[in-house]
């Protein structure tokens, strides 16, 4: 286990509040009213529909230009066959492409298609006029401490739960 900074004690009402807090606003940022909502807005277009996990994937695609399935996979933190069935769904989209790659010929390569880089433009558009409609709310300080806090919270989770994994095995 890591070095903890400052252990948190449960017999400690406020210590057990603030993890409510917590526990609270997560549930609410990945399953909150305005969830819908904001999948809607982001997600769906006049001219597509993508699920958040396939623009994860897509998003890979048009960052590397073309990438091998294992590679896909280990940057998208999946299993393989997890990388290939989102694979197959956006190329029977039209959103993505196998490609040909110099050298070995069994490797699987895949691309953006060029719709696929129409439809990631206007989610990424999307995505980014609703988070600076957001942040907007916050005074500039206020965004940093956010942006830090975030960051913070979201290495410390993988820590935790990489240690916790290897404490379970």
């Amino acid at each position: 286990m890591r070095e903890v900074k400052k252990p948190i004690d449960p017999s400690i009402e406020s210590e057990r509040e603030l993890a409510a807090r917590i526990a609270l606003a997560w549930r609410e940022l990945r399953r909150g009213a305005a969830n819908n909502a904001m999948r809607e807005l982001i997600f769906e277009g006049e001219d597509y529909s993508i699920e958040p996990g396939q623009f994860d994937t897509l998003e890979q695609l048009v960052m590397h230009g073309s990438v091998s399935m294992g590679n896909l996979a280990e940057s998208l933190r999946v299993d393989p066959s997890t990388a290939t069935r989102a694979i197959q769904r956006l190329i029977k989209d039209g959103l993505a492409e196998k490609v040909s790659h110099d050298g070995d010929g069994r490797v699987v390569f895949v691309a953006p298609s060029e719709r696929g880089r129409m439809v990631h433009g206007k989610v990424t558009d999307r995505r980014r006029t609703l988070l600076f409609a957001v942040v907007e709310q916050f005074e500039p300080e206020e965004r940093e401490h956010i942006a830090s806090a975030l960051e913070k919270f979201a290495n410390a989770l993988g820590l935790a739960v990489a240690d916790l994994s290897q404490q379970i095995d």
